[in-house]
């Protein structure tokens, strides 16, 4: 089994903390390790280091290895622009085919929170066992524990295999982020769970896949795997990457393949999409107030309040979020935290901000 950490994202919901250059997947959002190290920690003795492989940009390559210096450079796979998770996954995915073919490959984002990591690593061993005896495209569906809007959905059909002490399901049908009244419909049905974006299956399986749906990314990937080892290597992955198809690898592939698995996670989960997030991961003070800083306080309810050392002081108010990294400050109401990617806008799009208050 091999292991695919996609570390490319921007992570543009945690900014201020989260910038350019360093975001939040490389960043200790919760603890004191960064996102993308307790990933490989969440995988340590299922597999060994040198069978874990980190997608991600260029740009990020430096920071990376500097977090995890003792990863080995020869499993970088690193994408020269991005072009979403199909295109990732696919570059990713014929890497590990060309030096280990066939092989069960496990898909993980670098920025999610697992906890109880004995049982997250005996669902992915029945998941590999499942694909490998299956060919199948197999998925994490996580419980719901409430009506979110925030997850996309996936409808289960009848159990597929039951074979192992955690059943697989048919992945009925992919349903986008709903709104709250279709999302307490789905919550009230019981046959519905969150999309994790984790995903086993082997190499074989993906590439057949890929090759069925999104056949113009397939050719890309086949023309940039005949350079692989040779002296055009890099200018041929910078030529196709940059015309490869964007799209994520749901929609290109999982919401169209007929041999979709989806099993239920027995392991606690938590993408951490949002500054609102460490509700849920952090612990509250008398006053419902989660604290990740240096901070002093009157009449201060119901809030998050994130610095990076410097002193933040509030008094008298209610359902804030305030976030201090940098020279850069956050302050908005609990109920706009998904529209922090707005003010990243506003910042990147402004020549005179851009390179002091999210590129670096």
């Amino acid at each position: 089994m091999k292991v695919i950490i996609i570390a490319g994202g921007k992570g543009e919901r945690f900014w201020p903390f989260s910038r350019l250059n360093k975001p939040k997947q490389l960043l200790p959002i919760i603890g004191d390790k960064s996102m993308l190290e307790d990933t490989i920690d969440r995988v340590a003795g299922m597999v060994d280091l040198d069978d874990i492989f980190i997608s991600t940009r260029e740009d990020l390559v430096s920071p990376i290895k500097e977090i995890v210096s003792d990863f080995n450079s020869d499993n970088f796979i690193v994408e020269p622009m991005p072009r979403d998770t199909a295109a990732a996954i696919g570059l990713a995915s014929i890497y590990v085919n060309k030096r280990f073919p066939g092989e069960v490959v496990v898909i993980l984002p670098a920025d999610h929170i697992i906890k109880e990591k004995d049982i997250f690593q005996n669902d992915v061993e029945i998941a590999s066992n499942i694909a490998k005896d299956s060919g199948c495209l197999i998925t994490f569906g996580i419980i719901p524990s409430k009506p979110a809007t925030g997850y996309g959905y996936i409808e289960l059909g009848e159990v597929v295999n039951d074979a192992f002490d955690n059943k697989a399901f048919e992945a009925k049908s992919f349903k986008e982020k709903p709104n709250l009244e279709t999302a307490k419909y789905y919550f009230s049905k019981g046959n519905y769970v969150w999309n994790s974006g984790m995903f086993v299956w082997t190499t074989t399986a993906i590439l057949e896949a890929l090759e069925k749906y999104m056949p113009q990314l397939f050719e890309g990937l086949m023309e940039i795997q005949d350079a692989i080892d040779t002296d055009r290597e890099q200018i041929v992955i910078k030529e196709v990457f940059q015309n490869l198809d964007k799209i994520s690898i749901d929609y290109g592939v999982m919401e169209k393949a007929d041999n979709v698995l989806c099993m239920k996670a027995r392991f606690i989960w938590d993408d951490v999409g949002s500054w609102g997030a460490l509700e849920r991961l952090l612990p509250k003070d008398d006053n419902g107030n989660v604290i990740k800083s240096f901070w002093k306080g009157k009449e201060t309810k119901d809030s998050i309040i994130v610095s990076d050392g410097d002193l933040i002081a509030t008094i008298g108010v209610k359902n804030l979020i305030i976030v201090k990294s940098g020279n850069a400050v956050l302050v908005m109401d609990k109920s706009k935290e998904q529209e922090v990617k707005k003010i990243v806008e506003l910042i990147r799009d402004d020549e005179n901000l851009a390179k002091d208050f999210f590129e670096n």
